[in-house]
């Protein structure tokens, strides 16, 4: 069965993950070293993780299996649970996918690079209500694809 992983700690839409898995009757699971809310929902956990660099991460692989779903940011971790046959999504949307995640790993090193060496400086955009309707609009049709195939 389906299982949602959410890479919690500073996750933007995890209002928007817990309205479209009440409508599937999907489990979420939100994993953070500590701080969040609960969830007010039977189908939604929290997984608190001792503090550490990739802790959550580790967590999340772990326990991801094919047809899940992981809401992260973090490339690697996405990188991780594509590998294992997860799918993932970040927050505004964008799917990754086998085809390309090895290209956002060499653009994220790239961009470390640059900022370490004061290239760039700054981060990312600020997140948007399209970011939010893009994500709730690509989370609905992941989510329906992870359901059929397990």
């Amino acid at each position: 069965m389906t299982e949602i992983y959410v890479d919690a700690d500073a996750c933007p839409v995890r209002d928007e993950v817990l309205k479209v898995a009440a409508r599937h009757k999907v489990m979420t699971i939100f994993v953070s070293d500590g701080g969040i809310r609960p969830p007010m929902t039977p189908l939604a956990r929290i997984v608190v993780v001792n503090e550490g660099a990739d802790a959550a991460d580790d967590w999340i692989c772990d326990h991801i299996q094919s047809c899940d779903v992981v809401v992260t940011n973090d490339i690697p971790l996405a990188d991780r649970c594509v590998k294992k046959g997860g799918n993932a999504i970040r927050p505004n949307g964008r799917v990754f996918t086998e085809d390309q995640i090895g290209m956002a790993l060499a653009t994220r090193n790239l961009m470390a690079n640059l900022r370490e060496t004061g290239t760039i400086t700054g981060g990312p955009a600020a997140f948007t209500k399209n970011d939010r309707s893009r994500f709730l609009d690509a989370f609905e049709v992941l989510l329906n694809k992870s359901i059929r195939q397990s």
